[in-house]
């Protein structure tokens, strides 16, 4: 079988299932596990590199505001080297119908798919709760002739959610008031599967509904919540650029005073919707109710404050 992967978690979900010697082409942002790197990249991005990448200096005012000027010009984010797909001669091409800001639309991708020959078959990732994502294991273990794999996998997702389930109930722990906000400006919180991982994790979601989109909310609203513990966890950022986010925001918002306030790699452990969001809910176990569990991987979230 020869897969192309259009979406980071759809590259992930195919190594976690052990096929990742299938993958033919994966997109730029493509970036765990490892050994993903040698394959061909697909995709670029539509938004100037001094823009796409915050480290080196854009605000999340800045690559805000250049999402959207593209999309109210009618321009895809994401750019497809359809000579080298079409040169791929995949079998299978997974992409996602959640977000057009964080992945190629799966309209282009039917578009052209439609203009191969022969037609690859599409496979669409669109879970937007931990279920969902589940659902989209098995849909990619399907198309790719492994089951018996997915069905390994998730078992053990789910027992490992049930060890933090069950450590939780045995000492009634404490469920703080959280928030994870996906974005600092305008300030996004975040939706979709983040707010079940909170609660899995121990803690309360002040603001965030499970399955829902992520929304946009003033910043006053996040100050009335009274959040006990505030993560920063802005999409498409690793670990480093979380941290740059969040110390800068430790100045800009003072009503984090008081507050915990943790930088996590939403790349790793929040946005993908693969199974390293499993990770997210032990990381955030350990920031919630640290005397319950091991210390938390530094990889994976630091406090700031």
């Amino acid at each position: 079988m020869r897969v192309l992967s259009l979406l980071p978690a759809a590259s992930e979900i195919v190594a976690y299932l052990g096929a990742s010697d299938q993958l033919v082409g994966i997109t730029h942002e493509c970036d765990f596990p490892p050994e993903l790197g040698s394959r061909p990249r697909v995709t670029s991005s539509s938004i100037p590199q001094s823009v796409a990448h915050s480290p080196d200096g854009a605000s999340a005012g800045e690559i805000d505001a250049a999402v959207r000027d593209a999309t109210d010009a009618g321009l895809s984010l994401f750019k497809l080297d359809k000579r080298l797909i079409r040169a791929l001669h995949a079998d299978v091409i997974l992409t996602q119908a959640l977000c057009d800001v964080c992945a190629v639309s799966e309209t282009d991708v039917r578009a052209l798919a439609a203009t191969m020959n022969p037609v690859p078959r599409i496979v669409t990732l669109n879970g937007t709760t931990i279920d969902g994502i589940m659902h989209d294991i098995v849909a990619v273990a399907e198309a790719l002739d492994v089951a018996d794999e997915a069905e390994e996998l998730l078992a053990g997702e789910r027992a490992r959610m049930r060890t933090v389930h069950d450590t939780l109930k045995a000492h009634g722990a404490h469920r703080p008031r959280v928030l994870v906000i996906e974005w600092t400006d305008p300030v996004y919180l975040a939706g979709h599967w983040a707010p079940e991982q909170v609660r899995k994790a121990g803690g309360h979601d002040a603001l965030g509904v499970a399955g829902e989109h992520s929304k946009v909310v003033p910043l006053s609203e996040c100050e009335r919540a009274e959040p006990e513990i505030v993560i920063i966890a802005p999409c498409g950022f690793g670990l480093d650029a979380a941290r740059t986010e969040a110390e800068r925001l430790l100045g800009a918002w003072p009503w984090l005073t008081g507050r915990q306030v943790w930088a996590m790699d939403a790349n790793g452990l929040v946005s993908r919707p693969g199974p390293r969001v499993i990770d997210g809910i032990e990381a955030m176990s350990r920031i919630f109710n640290p005397g319950l569990f091991s210390a938390i991987d530094p990889r994976h979230a630091v406090r700031v404050l």
